[in-house]
C-alpha cells in the first residue's frame, strides 16, 4: 500500500480516500484531459502512431508530470494507441495490425489512452479520434460507446453497486446490437495506477460491491461492432477483436461524492467527444 494513503479499505479491498484527496485527482485528471485535447490536431491521414506518442511524451515532460505507462510492466511508451479493430493496449510505433507500418489512413478510428502522475496522483483517460473522413458505421459505434460510458457514470452514487454501472452500459450497448468486451475492465486508482475494484462493463443491477463516498476508479467501456471476443497478439500487449470488426473506447476517472459522482478527467476545452457528433 502507498504510504501516502490515509483513508481506509473496505472489506473488498477498495480504498476509500478522504475529502481532501479529490483536489489531487482533479489536478492529475485535468492534465491527462488537456493532453488528449492538445493531441487532437495532430491526428490526420499520413500521421504515424509513433509520432503521436512522441508528442504526448513531450507534453507530459513539459508539464513537469510523469508518465505512468513508461516502465510499467516493461512498457516503454507514453500512451496506448489502438487503431480500428485494436481493442486496447495498442503499441505506438509498431505496425498497425494487418499493415506494413503505423501510418494512419483515411477513415481510421483510434483510441488514445494517457495516464499521468501529478504529485503522486494518477490521472487516466482515453477517447476516440478519426483520421480523415469518418464512416457512418464507425460514427455510430463511437456514438454508442460514448453514450454507454455516460450512462454508466450516471449510476455512480453512494448506495448503488458496481453491477448497476455494468448493467447500464451492457443494456444500452446490446440494445444497439453491439457488444461489450468482457476481457478488460475499469479499475481503482488514486495514489496507485491499478487497484481494486475491477469495474466490469456488463453485469446485473444490485450486484457487486456497494459504492461509497471516497472511492476513485475508472469506467472505460470497450465496445465492438461485432462479437465481444478478443485475442492478444504476440507482443503480449495489443488486444484485437477476434472477428476483426471495429472497436471503440472512452474512459473517465471518477470519484464517488456524498451525493453522486465527480468526473476528474473532463476536457478543459470540452473536446472529450468532439468528432462533430455532439
Amino acid at each position: 500500500m502507498n504510504n501516502d494513503f490515509r483513508g481506509r479499505l473496505t472489506r473488498d479491498g477498495i480504498r476509500i480516500y478522504e475529502s481532501g484527496d479529490f483536489a489531487g485527482m482533479h489536478a492529475a485528471g485535468a492534465l491527462a484531459a488537456k493532453i488528449l485535447d492538445d493531441i487532437g490536431e495532430h491526428v490526420f491521414v499520413g500521421q504515424t502512431t509513433g509520432e503521436l506518442d512522441r508528442l504526448i511524451t513531450e507534453m507530459v515532460d513539459a508539464s513537469g508530470a510523469t508518465s505512468a505507462t513508461i516502465g510499467y510492466k516493461g512498457y516503454q511508451h507514453g500512451s496506448c494507441i489502438s487503431v480500428n479493430h485494436v481493442v486496447c493496449h495498442g503499441i505506438p510505433g509498431n505496425k498497425i495490425p494487418g499493415r506494413a507500418n503505423d501510418v494512419l489512413k483515411d477513415g481510421d478510428i483510434l483510441n488514445i489512452d494517457v495516464t499521468v502522475i501529478v504529485d503522486g496522483w494518477f490521472g487516466d483517460s482515453s477517447r476516440m479520434y478519426v483520421a480523415g473522413k469518418l464512416k457512418p458505421f464507425a460514427q455510430r459505434l463511437i456514438q454508442v460507446t460514448h453514450d454507454a460510458l455516460m450512462l454508466g457514470i450516471e449510476q455512480v452514487k453512494p448506495g448503488n453497486t458496481f453491477g448497476d454501472i455494468g448493467a447500464a452500459i451492457q443494456a444500452y450497448v446490446e440494445s444497439n446490437r453491439m457488444s461489450v468486451v468482457r476481457d478488460f475492465c475499469g479499475h481503482g486508482l488514486g495514489r496507485v495506477f491499478h487497484a481494486p475494484p475491477n469495474v466490469l462493463h456488463y453485469g446485473r443491477p444490485g450486484t457487486g460491491a456497494v459504492l461509497e463516498e471516497g472511492m476513485f476508479f475508472t469506467i472505460e467501456p470497450m465496445v465492438n461492432l461485432g462479437r465481444p471476443e478478443t485475442r492478444t497478439l504476440d507482443d503480449d500487449w495489443t488486444a484485437i477483436t477476434r472477428d476483426k470488426t471495429l472497436s471503440a473506447q472512452f474512459e473517465h476517472s471518477v470519484g464517488v461524492t456524498a451525493t453522486g459522482v465527480d468526473i476528474f478527467t473532463l476536457s478543459p476545452a470540452d473536446r472529450f467527444f468532439s468528432l462533430g457528433l455532439d
